[in-house]
């Protein structure tokens, strides 16, 4: 008799393998919670985004539950520019006047919002569009930052609101755009968003996609990528300067979301095709992981 790929065929024969290997990752994260912050080119190429969609669908099909917060800076770049508006940037903040803010929350809220949420359904996944205006879910402060405008930071985050979707079954679907307590919109970084609603709802897992393969030693060489490490070491490849730019304020926001008991944090390339199933699924991962230096599958 022939072997069993011979019998069966190649194809469904790694997809039932792969399918066997991800059943501990399965039976572990079942029932727990996976905050992802959706940004970057998974977000313009249609392709890419087609296959988050289904990656968030699908783990949301086998208990895991996933909430999405994202961005959506090229668009908004994009209506900017075809409103005669200059976009305008501060150590790495959008300055974030008061017809910039208008266009933000119509960007954000109005349409990258309700795309992802439409996707998702699509796809058979049940979501839920909010900002962090809708029942309180997230209180804005300003940042005491000179000529920025109206660009804040996370004062509280209402996760009851997140937990009732949650449990009954939707996939909440979260834009950065929150009020203060006088009602001004302000405009918050999505990593900083992503980051404090895994820490109010307890995440297992704050999961990243950026443009970049994660954490390098050598930014200029793809193989230096840092696959694991701990609070500690994080902190001290920010202050040796291996960790710079950019990289910077997600590595914060990782450390902090790690400090208020979210149980790991991971920075991956969301270039990469179902990026989030290869991290979350597989023994290596494809990105950088920072955890508490007690952490243990």
């Amino acid at each position: 008799m022939s072997n069993t790929h011979e019998y069966i065929g190649e194809e469904a024969a790694t997809r039932v393998k792969i399918l066997s290997e991800a059943l501990p990752y399965i039976q572990h994260f079942s029932g727990r919670t996976v905050v992802v912050k959706y940004g970057g080119a998974a977000m313009k190429d249609s392709s890419l985004k087609d296959k988050v969609i289904r990656d968030i669908v699908f783990m949301a099909s086998i208990g895991i539950h996933p909430v999405v917060v994202h961005g959506g800076g090229p668009e908004i770049n994009s209506w900017l520019d075809r409103l005669g508006i200059e976009p305008k940037f501060k150590d790495g903040l959008r300055v974030t006047d008061a017809p910039t803010m208008d266009i933000v929350e119509m960007v954000l809220v109005g349409r990258v919002n309700k795309e992802i949420v439409s996707l998702i359904n699509q796809a058979g996944g049940l979501a839920v569009g909010l900002c962090g205006k809708d029942g309180n879910l997230i209180t804005a402060r300003a940042i005491t930052q000179q000529d920025i405008g109206f660009v804040g930071e996370v004062s509280n985050v209402n996760a009851q609101l997140v937990e009732s979707l949650v449990k009954s079954g939707y996939i909440p679907v979260i834009s950065s755009v929150a009020a203060d307590e006088f009602g001004q919109a302000h405009n918050i970084n999505a990593d900083t968003v992503a980051g404090e609603i895994a820490a109010a709802l307890g995440a297992e897992k704050l999961i990243l996609l950026t443009d970049t393969r994660g954490i390098l030693r050598d930014y200029k060489d793809p193989s230096t990528l840092i696959t694991k490490m701990d609070i500690q070491q994080a902190r001290e490849l920010i202050q040796a300067g291996i960790v710079a730019g950019g990289m910077i304020p997600k590595v914060n926001c990782c450390v902090r979301s790690l400090a208020q008991g979210v149980r790991a944090a991971h920075i991956i390339d969301g270039r990469l095709p179902h990026a989030l199933l290869l991290e979350v699924f597989s023994d290596l991962g494809i990105g950088s992981m920072i955890v508490a230096s007690s952490y243990h599958l």
